[in-house]
């Protein structure tokens, strides 16, 4: 009787999801930055100006940021994209460098990345449209694999990255343990292979300095089961529907409605990716795009 009593008694949730999720949803930000947005008081739900993320709201509210009504969020879509160096990874940069998203091509809704490259590494870094996407693929405890190449300075032999297998400590942060591949020496340098299940600022450049290397080149090959493959530099290229949906589940990405958007869905700068089962297999990798469209101007992410 007691336990019905507590029952009967308890408070339902209130329906919905919090503003901030539905926000990220929408790709307006990420789920942090949105409640930074919510707090400046930029969000509006139902004419009323609110201060605090806690707050749940449903399709039935009307939800304005910056006085602009909240567009019907976007199915969940990733790209892959070639970064060359000398853009930094981030929305702005205080110093008034080149930024990815001032690079990116025409057509691109609003994304985020997931992860990072510093000012000087290239390769593969993953774009998406939405925060819950980019929030689980940038956990550690996904597990995901990143594979970097690495030209580092000097002649190393195999017995100098042992301690990058056994897994470093620099400081107070403990590493852990990498495959790693010495793979061929160029004059001066030699390229390595480097596999690893984290994203720590700087790690392979700082664990290559930590066994005396200085990295002169990295480019990151993959990211889990997406490939950079022959995509050029500066190039995006959007996964299909189904091979993202094959990667993360449907709880994830679920599947298009009737008439709603399908693995053959058009990308920037190229005719329509075949759906599958039409004009090849669809994979995770997969072949260069046709040339990347040029640059857009400054853009807000």
């Amino acid at each position: 009787m007691r336990l019905g009593y507590r029952r009967a008694m308890s408070t339902p949730p209130p329906p919905g999801e919090r503003i901030a999720k539905v926000l990220s949803r929408a790709g307006v930000a990420s789920r942090r930055e949105a409640e930074r947005m919510i707090e400046a008081g930029r969000v509006q739900v139902n004419g009323q100006r609110i201060g605090s993320p806690a707050l749940n709201v449903t399709g039935a509210d009307r939800i304005t940021v910056d006085g602009k009504p909240l567009a019907p969020p976007d199915p969940p879509r990733l790209w892959l994209y070639h970064k060359p160096a000398g853009l930094v990874t981030s929305a702005q940069d205080e110093k008034g460098r080149p930024t990815v998203f001032d690079n990116l091509p025409e057509g691109l809704p609003r994304v985020m990345s997931i992860g990072r490259l510093d000012l000087t590494s290239e390769g593969l870094l993953l774009l998406t449209n939405d925060g819950a996407i980019k929030r689980r693929l940038e956990l550690p405890s996904t597990g995901w694999v990143r594979k970097y190449r690495a030209r580092v300075n000097g002649r190393p032999q195999d017995a100098d990255f042992a301690p990058l297998r056994a897994g470093l400590v620099i400081g107070d942060e403990k590493f852990q343990p990498m495959q790693v591949t010495l793979e061929r020496q160029q004059g001066a340098n030699a390229w390595v292979t480097v596999a690893l299940r984290e994203g720590r600022n700087r790690e392979v450049r700082r664990a290559m300095e930590a066994v005396g290397l200085v990295v002169n080149r990295l480019i990151r090959i993959s990211y889990g089961p997406f490939q950079l493959g022959d995509l050029g530099p500066g190039a995006v290229r959007e996964l299909p529907r189904r091979v993202l949906r094959d990667q993360l589940g449907e709880d994830a990405v679920p599947r298009a409605e009737p008439g709603g958007q399908r693995a053959g869905t058009k990308r920037p700068g190229g005719p329509p990716n075949p759906p599958p089962g039409k004009g090849g297999k669809a994979r995770a990798g997969g072949t260069a795009p046709g040339p990347a469209p040029a640059p857009r101007g400054k853009r807000r992410t």
